[in-house]
């Protein structure tokens, strides 16, 4: 069974062996035909900072205060305070562009040809491409800014020019940034870096190499290195981007697919490990999300009733979100908690959808998957 995938994965960064991917043992059987069936659970992300609640209130609780979940992250900083000074970067590129007066015009304008935010990769393009869901761009946390640009001269223009800082020891740009915290109202600073990866040629394990900026080949580098937060993140895109129709799939989407075939074909272990390890968080947050669509149809009501959620406790909950604050000054109380409540049925009828595309986009993992082992008489399979 070693030899076919990883028993042990990376789940934080290359060689941890912290994720266990094994099948359950009572459960695997051998059929009439000669089949081996590996039969796998369902498994959640480990997160210290957030238990799920077992009671149904208590759960609509952490989803109205947002704590509902965390993301597994690798950085510090909100990624919209990281997107803010990705976008100074990117505009200050585009002024250089408008301006054919400028040293770095034809540069410029070469670089934004297909559009400012071919410039990145990693976890901003999926941000500011908005590629996954507002959830996530909300509570995920990241350090570093991934371009991906032929014209280094013109991006450390732009950097400089907004206020980032060559460290010639270690060669990285940097940037102090602050921010408050906006349950806490605590003022919160960290260091930001900024790489050119066209600069690294970095291997990222099963011999996989970065390769472009466009959602394949960011799924692509996730798949085959495989940390808990690359799983993380390709399920928060699938749950968005996977239709029950494939005529429905965008474009980039259906591209994007190919990263996954492509994966599936090496037959190499960690990847299979890591396909594996797609399909079994999947249908764990499957499962959870629909516990909180559940919660949210149920309780939504209960945002009007000035008991359980009095003034004080109201503002507590808008500030979450800086447009809830600006619309409680403007329109007060009442309107507010109408203005909750409708986000409310909107998350619970959104939620549905997220539910569904992630357990189609585990069934087709798991066919893939399958398709790649039958000559070895090999099925993979989940419990129900």
């Amino acid at each position: 069974m070693s030899d076919i995938w990883d028993v042990e994965a990376d789940a934080v960064e290359s060689g941890d062996k912290l994720r266990k991917v094994l099948p359950l043992s009572n459960k695997t059987y051998k059929d009439e035909e000669g089949f081996t069936h590996y039969v796998f659970d369902k498994v959640m992300f480990k997160n210290p900072w957030y238990s799920i609640p077992e009671k149904e209130f208590e759960l609509f609780k952490k989803f109205v205060e947002g704590g509902s979940r965390a993301y597994p992250s690798d950085g510090s900083v909100p990624c919209d305070i990281v997107a803010r000074e990705a976008r100074k970067i990117l505009n200050k590129i585009k002024s250089c562009a408008e301006d054919s007066k400028h040293h770095y015009y034809q540069e410029a304008c070469k670089c934004i040809e297909k559009g400012k935010k071919s410039l990145l990769r990693g976890t901003m393009k999926i941000y500011l491409s908005k590629y996954t869901t507002r959830d996530w761009r909300r509570k995920r946390f990241t350090d570093d800014i991934d371009f991906w640009c032929y014209k280094v001269n013109l991006l450390e223009h732009a950097l400089k020019d907004c206020g980032w800082i060559l460290n010639k020891k270690t060669g990285e740009w940097e940037k102090i940034v602050e921010w408050t915290d906006p349950l806490t109202k605590e003022r919160r600073e960290n260091k930001l870096f900024a790489a050119n990866n066209l600069n690294q040629l970095l291997d990222f394990g099963a011999g996989a190499y970065l390769e472009g900026s466009g959602l394949k080949d960011i799924l692509s580098k996730k798949i085959k290195r495989g940390h808990n937060v690359d799983i993380s993140d390709v399920l928060n895109i699938a749950m968005v981007q996977e239709k029950e129709n494939v005529e429905d799939y965008n474009t980039e989407w259906k591209v994007a697919w190919r990263a996954i075939e492509e994966a599936a074909n090496t037959r190499n272990t960690r990847i299979t490990s890591n396909l594996i390890s797609l399909i079994r968080y999947s249908l764990a947050i499957a499962n959870y999300i629909d516990k909180v669509r559940t919660v949210l149809e149920k309780y939504n009501h209960l945002i009007h009733d000035k008991e359980e959620y009095p003034e004080e406790e109201l503002k507590k909950i808008v500030r979450t979100s800086i447009h809830w604050e600006d619309f409680l000054q403007k329109n007060g109380f009442e309107a507010t908690r109408e203005l909750i409540h409708d986000f409310l049925e909107e998350q619970a009828k959104e939620k549905l959808h997220h539910a569904e595309s992630l357990r189609l986009f585990a069934q087709r993992i798991m066919n893939l998957l399958n398709s790649k082992y039958k000559h070895l008489k090999i099925i993979f399979e989940m419990e129900s």
